[in-house]
């Protein structure tokens, strides 16, 4: 299904949805970290049975996902033509489609209980459908039965940062990276619920809103270190110096500058230079600024490009104004 990112508003954790044995994720994925496989059964011939029967319920929840977003890309295109269906009618149409999975979940489950991966893909599956209550009761259901699995840390972590207890998720966010240091997603996470609640990060460290700013920038630039080439990643890390106050400029343009070296084509590079000209206009490098705004030929940035050069010419004008007064009150 399709899935939002964030804005610094209202950023939305990125799931560490690591292999559908896993969990489900819009980043990517460096590593999958081993589940083990809990069967109820010591019978070799049974427990292949059960895998098998795993397995296919794995790809059937697949097949299902691939179908709905096709679904959801097809009727964005008819809808910008004018047609479609309405969102009530897709919303039923998809949660007709998932129906037989879930119920597909649920029997495996009354047959399986202890089997902790079908616990961890149905709470994925389940956070897919929004249902997150759903979702935490599987996750902590799994970790149960699998008290040292990263990923369920991870994903019980991004649950209690959208539902509370927000501490918690600073200590769940801790354990997956003290089992799985090497996985960059746990980083990310961590780094932006940090960011986000920042009260909450300021009491539980008991540290200062400057040094809060700092431990979140360390988080992300360790999840940088492991996946040096996300474009996503380096740019999230980048917007998130516009909630830095006072405004670090030069930490914010050389953030910029990395993820300028990794965007992948003009669409990308033109956005970043959107980024430059707002640092530099904030900043009064007013020329500069214009100067960012002049390389943008993109339709898709006319507006803000638009929008921008209209803010660089008052703010230029505001700034000649105060500094000629002294002058003019003579």
């Amino acid at each position: 299904m399709s899935r939002t990112h964030k804005s610094e508003a209202d950023r939305a954790i990125a799931s560490s949805n690591e292999s559908h044995a896993q969990i489900k994720t819009n980043s990517p994925v460096i590593s999958n970290p081993p589940v083990a496989k809990s069967v109820a059964t010591n019978s070799p011939q049974s427990k292949q049975t059960v895998d098998q029967e795993y397995e296919k319920l794995m790809e059937d929840d697949d097949a299902a996902q691939a179908e709905v977003d096709q679904w959801i890309q097809d009727n964005e295109k008819f809808a910008a033509q004018g047609a479609g269906i309405s969102q009530e009618e897709m919303k039923r149409k998809i949660q007709a489609r998932f129906e037989p999975i879930k119920q597909s979940y649920e029997d495996f489950l009354r047959r399986h209980p202890e089997h902790a991966k079908a616990r961890i893909a149905y709470g994925s599956f389940l956070g897919d459908l929004n249902d997150e209550d759903g979702s935490q009761e599987q996750l902590e259901k799994a970790l149960e039965i699998e008290t040292n699995n990263p990923a369920v840390y991870n994903n019980l972590a991004n649950i209690y940062g959208h539902h509370g207890p927000v501490k918690r998720s600073f200590e769940f966010y801790a354990k997956a990276i003290e089992l799985n240091p090497k996985e960059p997603v746990y980083y990310h996470n961590f780094g932006t619920t940090v960011f986000l609640f920042r009260k909450d990060a300021k009491e539980y460290y008991g540290i200062n809103e400057q040094e809060v700013f700092d431990k979140a920038l360390v988080l992300y630039s360790n999840a940088m270190r492991l996946d040096p080439s996300n474009f996503p990643l380096a740019s999230d890390v980048a917007q998130t110096y516009y909630g830095i106050k006072p405004t670090r400029v030069d930490e914010a343009l050389n953030a910029w500058t990395n993820a300028l070296r990794l965007a992948s084509d003009e669409l990308e590079r033109e956005g970043v230079y959107i980024h430059f000209a707002r640092i530099k206009l904030h900043a009064g490098r007013f020329d500069e600024a214009r100067a960012h705004l002049n390389t943008i030929t993109n339709e898709h940035y006319a507006t803000l490009k638009q929008r921008l050069t209209r803010n660089i010419g008052e703010l230029e004008a505001a700034a000649k104004a105060t500094n000629a007064a002294p002058s003019g009150a003579q």
